[in-house]
């Protein structure tokens, strides 16, 4: 068989691809009434590596995940799928250690990415009882909370982008919201 015998529908592929990466971006779900959610994500490219998250947690929580793969195009969305899968994971058993579970999701991006690949990552979490977002911003740019009272508060990064360096460490910082406060991500 010689490379002239083989056809492939690059095409078909994309657009496979392009459906994957949607299933990824889902929207919150029901939230309950304590928080209003909404989220939209148009690559440039069809495919690429911006995404967002939300993950229902137990305890009446709610995960909230914005995040940017170096690179662009396919290379890009491949980063982000391994990143997400590694977070939903890690999720599932240091749901309470927010740093912990972006040290853990730093090392699987390492451990399975070429050494110019990371990425961006902010990762909070809102529990509608408290009113609190608890976060872990990974070199994201800063989510910004605008207050009901016209004050502003920029959710600054505390470790590096998940999958540069082996050995990062990460902070878990967290704040009150309050009715009309406003998150931007």
């Amino acid at each position: 068989m010689t490379a002239e015998d083989v056809v492939v529908d690059v095409s078909q592929d994309w657009v496979l691809a392009c459906h994957v990466q949607q299933r990824f971006m889902q929207g919150p779900g029901r939230n309950g009434g304590a928080l209003d959610c909404g989220a939209r994500c148009r690559q440039v490219r069809a495919l690429g590596g911006d995404c967002y998250d939300f993950m229902t947690l137990t305890d009446d929580r709610l995960a909230l995940v914005v995040g940017d793969a170096s690179g662009k195009s396919l290379a890009a969305a491949l980063m982000m799928a391994s990143v997400q899968s590694s977070l939903r994971t890690a999720a599932l058993f240091t749901a309470n250690d927010l740093a912990a579970l972006l040290k853990i999701v730093n090392i699987q991006a390492y451990d399975s990415s070429a050494a110019d690949r990371y990425a961006t990552l902010f990762y909070g979490v809102f529990d509608r009882a408290a009113r609190t977002l608890r976060y872990v911003n990974a070199g994201h740019n800063p989510p910004v909370v605008l207050r009901d009272d016209g004050s502003v508060h920029w959710l600054e990064p505390s470790g590096a982008p998940v999958g540069m360096f082996p050995d990062s460490g990460y902070e878990e910082t967290g704040l009150r919201l309050n009715p009309g406060d406003l998150v931007i991500a």
